[in-house]
């Protein structure tokens, strides 16, 4: 890039200052204007100075006379000397418009050739048969009329001219053609552009000087993260989730590396989740089918009777073995989204009014009171009453079942500015505090207080979870006030 940016740059300098002779060099003729209107204001026309070479040139000559575009043989010759032969007549065949000026045909006649020995040839003798054109002019000058047809001068049409608009009485009457240069071959300007390219080039040598001593650090401390990163993403790809990249860096890179670490932590978290998934549902399974198994092989080998009682209690395996699979189904579905939801705007306080009626009978039932206080202002929120009821049922049921050694299990709403609280609450056992950020994870269980027998799969809380999940509310837990278990709800007011 930068080697690019210094060609470029010479290329700029050097057409913007061809650019700026072409320009002083029009600058310098523009007089010549004046006179060319005053020689067509004569006759009204070209004719005084069609095809007058001398005329033209005189005038050329005298305008750029002691300038920088003045030919260098315009000079006087050095003074001759006494002894100094005096030169050879003009040769009558030499053109009258020839002329020493630059931008001029020179002499039709080239430079006498040489003989093998080196010497030139007599200087009065014209080569005979020479048919080689005239060299062309540097720069070349023209007059054309308002047609732009040739009036006098130089003009090749294959050149780039600027043409210098002539007029009079503010109408164009024809055209001063100077030819551009495209390349500058002597002067000061030369010396200039050599001298800038110099600079340019020493200038560009210390910049990449500069780009080296910066990048090469600068391209260690962006690789090695990327390095880094990449050692940790192929440990990912082999299931290493316990991993963690080391973070010292406030850029875009530490932030990388930060979500990188939690990815980890979250993949190791669920691979660790499936596996006990695994365990948990394998054994859930096996503890019914083997204890139904066992009572049959028992009454078939005639060492239980079989009578109503045995296969009464086979049932209530059965049927323990189906809502388990029926929770597993309702859990794998929540999980794939396949849970169907119908919302609409629904008043909770008028809901939970009239089922709370019926949780009043069966916690009744259970040997439990059962509290809650009657809402009679609307408390709407969007969500599915059927679902809200499921959800509201397990807890009522969790709370039968693992507070039956207690007496009270309250049903509480609580309205906040954006959302409302559905608070269930139990003077039971209780759970510790490191096991209550796990309660509604999948089949998970905290001692022997919340075992099989009382008839839970593990998966109620869970369901639980999901449903509050897809009404976009919170599900926490807690110790309660009253001894036992809190289950906070926090569901957003519609």
């Amino acid at each position: 890039m930068v080697a690019s940016l210094i060609l470029l740059m010479q290329w700029s300098l050097g057409k913007g200052m061809v650019d700026y002779v072409n320009t002083k060099e029009i600058e310098q003729l523009r007089p010549l204007i004046t006179q060319l209107q005053n020689v067509y204001s004569k006759n009204n026309s070209w004719d005084s100075l069609e095809n007058h070479q001398r005329q033209f040139q005189r005038m050329i000559k005298s305008q750029l006379q002691d300038s920088d575009f003045a030919p260098p043989n315009n000079k006087q010759p050095p003074p001759r000397r006494k002894d100094q032969r005096r030169p050879p007549p003009r040769d009558g065949n030499r053109p009258k418009h020839h002329s020493n000026l630059e931008g001029f045909p020179e002499s039709r006649h080239p430079k006498r050739p040489k003989d093998v020995y080196g010497n030139e040839h007599n200087k009065n003798r014209p080569v005979p048969n020479d048919k080689r054109p005239p060299p062309k002019p540097k720069v070349s000058y023209a007059v054309l009329d308002s047609e732009q047809s040739y009036i006098v001068g130089h003009y090749d049409k294959k050149r780039d001219y600027s043409l210098m608009p002539i007029t009079l009485n503010k109408e164009v009457i024809g055209f001063f053609a100077i030819s551009k240069r495209h390349k500058l071959a002597q002067g000061y300007e030369l010396d200039f552009i050599k001298q800038q390219q110099s600079y340019i080039w020493f200038i560009g040598i210390v910049v990449m000087l500069l780009v080296i001593v910066i990048t090469l650090p600068l391209a260690r401390h962006l690789v090695q993260p990327i390095r880094q990163l990449k050692s940790g993403m192929h440990k990912l790809t082999q299931g290493n989730y316990s991993q963690n990249l080391d973070v010292k860096r406030q850029d875009e890179f530490g932030q990388l590396n930060r979500d990188f670490n939690e990815l980890a932590q979250t993949l190791d978290k669920n691979e660790t989740a499936r596996k006990r998934w695994l365990a948990n549902i394998s054994h859930e399974l096996r503890t019914p089918v083997a204890i139904l198994k066992g009572e049959i092989e028992a009454m078939l080998d005639g060492i239980r009777p079989l009578n109503l009682d045995n296969i009464k209690s086979t049932q209530e395996e059965v049927e323990h073995l189906q809502k388990l699979i029926e929770d597993l189904h309702q859990l794998t579905s929540a999980d794939i989204g396949a849970m169907k939801y119908r919302k609409q705007n629904t008043n909770l306080a008028d809901l939970i009014n009239k089922e709370s009626n019926r949780y009043k009978g069966y916690v009744t039932d259970a040997g439990l009171c059962f509290e809650y206080t009657q809402h009679a202002k609307a408390i709407n929120v969007y969500g599915d009453q059927t679902r809200i009821c499921q959800l509201l049922d397990n807890l009522i049921n969790n709370g039968i079942k693992y507070a039956s050694s207690g007496s009270t299990i309250q049903l509480s709403l609580l309205v906040n500015k954006n959302t409302v609280e559905i608070l269930v609450e139990d003077d039971g056992p209780g759970v510790e505090e490191n096991h209550l950020p796990h309660l509604f994870e999948h089949l998970y269980r905290v001692d022997n207080s919340r075992n099989r027998q009382t008839g839970g799969t593990g998966l109620g809380l869970s369901i639980c979870a999901h449903i509050v999940e897809a009404h976009k509310g919170e599900i926490t837990a807690s110790k309660s006030i009253l001894g036992g278990l809190k289950v906070t709800i926090t569901l957003p007011l519609s």
